[in-house]
């Protein structure tokens, strides 16, 4: 007979504290992420923010001065009596990121100061459809390398992230589809990473996932925990934020949002299904509702059916109502599984929304539960067109908040 083995003994080991070095690479990271996000800030705020003594802040600034993270001044007014509380502001020409964009129409690079400063940028027409890697990386890597040249010698790039309008995988920054790019499992990040030849990685995200960070930390939704964020270009993307932090799913594919059925009979979606939302109220289903389609495309072409509606075109109103009464039944049924503080329409949906406005909320009105809607705010993004860069420029500056100075000093040696 064979018996079976005594079963594991359980163990109770006690998990040691956090060390003091890890406490103190955590406060650094959270006062430079301060700073970073909320501007020139003084050591008395911080004090108070963070919940330490004058001591720690005093002492966390000054590790943060002797590594060129940030400086200290004098505040220009103070309005009050006794010794002035000393500002802290980021070193925004000195340590930055290079931020990329790979939309369906467009190519942008950034190079970007730290506090969010955009210091350069070069913008490039895109032509849509299937590509070529060499034509996205191309272009993108000659911009940063020009935006390089002109930096001076003290400058020290911290991270190169990119945004980009597909699917990517989280752990090797491949984009494993995009509809609307005509991309399939292409290795952008390492080709774009060889190109520069900085010696940095190149982190990679999906465009409207990372509009939705920017608007999180540096937009509309600042301060707010649970929002939905909508992203029109040609199709639909999105991005959730959950208690604040980024839904990403299990590989990174997360806030697919535009390929939420919403009309199974409905239009075929570039995706290969029937009736998503971005077959029904994406970018050639307004211009064709408005019988434009082929005319004139992009957000100007989009623009322009809106104007057209405010201005009294029957047609573009009843284009906009169509697609306003689709939008509004996924918004509804976001809102019912997110139950979101928030709804955050950015990209061409902007104007969708804002020329759509009464048909999105009259369907909320009918479909979404009322305790979820109840307190629901409808917002425009306040990044405009450059939410997807400037979420891709946070996703770079994420290592660097993380733990400052030993990034910094991988950086620059």
């Amino acid at each position: 007979m064979i018996s079976d083995p005594d079963p594991p003994k359980e163990t109770h080991a006690m998990r040691a504290g956090p060390s003091q070095e890890e406490i103190r690479r955590h406060n650094l990271g959270a006062l430079l992420r301060h700073v970073h996000l909320g501007g020139p800030t003084s050591r008395a705020e911080l004090t108070s923010r963070m919940g330490l003594n004058r001591s720690t802040i005093m002492a966390l600034t000054a590790d943060l001065t002797a590594a060129g993270l940030v400086r200290e001044e004098l505040p220009r007014e103070t309005g009050r009596a006794g010794r002035p509380s000393l500002v802290v502001r980021p070193e925004s020409a000195r340590v930055y990121v290079f931020a990329l964009d790979v939309g369906v129409d467009r190519l942008v690079a950034a190079r970007v100061g730290l506090g969010g400063t955009i210091l350069d940028r070069r913008e490039a027409v895109r032509r849509r459809g299937p590509f070529s890697l060499d034509e996205i990386v191309g272009p993108l890597a000659g911009f940063a390398r020009q935006m390089h040249r002109k930096t001076r010698p003290d400058t020290v790039c911290v991270g190169v992230a990119a945004a980009f309008a597909g699917g990517v995988s989280r752990s090797d920054g491949v984009i494993r589809f995009g509809p609307n790019m005509g991309s399939v499992d292409v290795p952008f990040a390492e080709e774009m990473a060889r190109r520069l030849a900085f010696g940095l990685p190149v982190t990679v995200g999906n465009d409207a996932n990372l509009a939705a960070l920017a608007e999180h930390t540096r937009g509309v939704g600042v301060g707010c925990r649970d929002l939905v964020y909508l992203h029109g270009d040609v199709g639909i993307g999105g991005g959730v934020i959950v208690n604040g932090q980024l839904l990403g799913g299990h590989e990174g594919f997360g806030g697919e949002i535009g390929h939420m059925i919403v009309n199974p009979k409905g239009r075929p979606c570039g995706c290969g299904s029937l009736g998503c939302l971005e077959a029904e109220a994406g970018e050639r289903a307004v211009l064709e509702a408005a019988g434009r389609f082929g005319a004139q495309m992009g957000r100007d072409a989009v623009r322009a059916v809106v104007d057209a509606a405010d201005r009294g075109d029957i047609v573009a109103q009843a284009a906009l109502s169509r697609v306003g009464d689709w939008l509004g039944l996924g918004v509804a049924n976001l809102v019912n599984v997110f139950n979101p503080e928030m709804v955050v329409f950015g990209g061409m949906l902007r104007e969708v929304y804002l020329g759509s406005a009464a048909q999105v909320r009259s369907r909320l009105a009918v479909d979404a539960l009322p305790p979820s809607r109840d307190s629901l705010r409808l917002r425009t993004s306040a990044l405009g067109d450059d939410a997807t860069l400037v979420g891709a420029a946070e996703l770079a500056f994420a290592q660097v908040l993380a733990d400052p100075l030993e990034v910094l000093a991988r950086a620059g040696s």
